[in-house]
């Protein structure tokens, strides 16, 4: 969210100068990103939950214990100005320890607005509170 006001922790181009170069490389990346949050906040467009690298950083946010929370971004305009359709739950694919499918215990947030201003201010309002409970339930999933 960040990054639209200028006050994100790292951007856009962080990930343009790894996403090219080895798997090996690529996760030593997001370990060192994930080793400073204690959060992981999957932003769900209509791709993300085919996207090899959130699998990755959701699987290796539930093996450190870290805070996991999906919102749903389908309602935000892209840099074209159109509004994608809403993709499946990222977390519905992946198992706990106990076989249990994620997406029973991680909370997915879905913005009751269709329009791009009130779906951002909405997200941008309530997304300390997402993080603040998925920290709270970290370790329980």
């Amino acid at each position: 969210m960040g990054v639209v006001d200028n006050s994100s922790t790292w951007s856009a181009n962080d990930w343009e100068e790894v996403r090219y170069k080895s798997d090996t490389k690529i996760k030593e990346w997001i370990d060192a990103q994930m080793a400073k949050r204690s959060c992981v906040v999957v932003l769900i467009g209509s791709e993300t939950s085919s996207r090899k690298w959130v699998k990755y950083e959701i699987e290796k946010a539930y093996e450190l214990e870290k805070g996991i929370v999906g919102v749903y971004i389908h309602n935000l305009k892209d840099s074209n100005g159109n509004q994608s359709s809403q993709g499946a739950n990222p977390f519905y694919g992946l198992s706990n320890k106990d076989g249990h499918r994620l997406s029973n215990y991680i909370e997915c947030y879905n913005p009751p607005h269709s329009t791009s201003t009130f779906v951002y201010d909405d997200i941008k309002e309530n997304l300390s509170g997402y993080i603040e409970r998925a920290i709270a339930n970290s370790g329980t999933y």
